[in-house]
């Protein structure tokens, strides 16, 4: 009796060979996303605004064996995501799939928010989610669109029009036939990629051509809370 080949007891995953840019992915649920992805075999795009937290988020990636390259760019300007996104199809020759993070929270309460707060919301939140679906219609209409919405947890009354306005997006979305899903995480990243593996999981599957029919879902993720440390009391010699 033969034995089975490596290839025919391990058969390469869904994701390998797909090219998936993440936004925010050098903190919160872009980490974790980041490196799900590239555990899965496909070569990760790391957006964000720090160069130095990408480079280190990317190198992370590709010590553990993933295919990863850090782009700096600023989501909320249009023309960034677009150079961005040229710069990605002249890398790698294609991108399937992007990963927006639309979850900024406020750090003023709602009677307390100032216009400027308000703005920058908006912007990282709401203007960056529509920039990258109409770029996306005109320029690559075929690949998909993820977007990690406002937590569950944050309840401000701030929060409901920007996750009101994304839902709206992304529930009519295939009038211009784009595929695009949201993800209501249940609570704010721990910053620990155990704890906030669903999420990440959820991306994975949204991402998987044998799901390409999905579009237009609203997904809440229940999460574990975080867990507290607990302070023990210092004990005699």
């Amino acid at each position: 009796m033969t034995r089975p080949t490596d290839s025919q007891a391990k058969p390469p995953h869904p994701l390998a060979g797909q090219v998936i840019a993440v936004t925010s992915a050098d903190q919160g649920y872009g980490r974790a996303i980041s490196g799900a992805l590239a555990q899965a075999g496909a070569s990760i795009v790391l957006i964000g605004g720090n160069s130095e937290t990408l480079a280190s988020a990317a190198s992370t990636l590709e010590h553990a064996g993933g295919t990863a390259i850090p782009i700096k760019a600023d989501v909320d300007v249009p023309l960034d995501w677009l150079s961005a996104q040229n710069r990605i199809l002249d890398i790698f020759g294609s991108l399937h799939g992007i990963v927006h993070l639309a979850d900024k929270r406020a750090h003023s309460n709602f009677t307390m928010l100032t216009e400027g707060e308000w703005m920058d919301l908006f912007n990282c939140n709401v203007k960056s989610s529509v920039a990258i679906a109409q770029i996306l219609r005109r320029r690559l209409p075929g690949a998909w669109l993820t977007i990690i919405g406002p937590h569950l947890d944050d309840t401000g009354l701030q929060v409901h029009p920007q996750r009101g306005a994304i839902r709206g997006l992304v529930e009519n979305a295939y009038t211009e036939d784009l595929r695009i899903n949201m993800i209501l995480p249940g609570r704010a990243s721990s910053g620990e990629d155990a704890l906030d593996r669903p999420v990440a999981e959820s991306v994975m599957a949204l991402a998987t051509p044998a799901l390409a029919h999905l579009r237009g879902n609203i997904i809440d993720v229940p999460l574990a809370p975080i867990p507290k440390l607990r302070v023990t009391e210092p004990q005699p010699f």
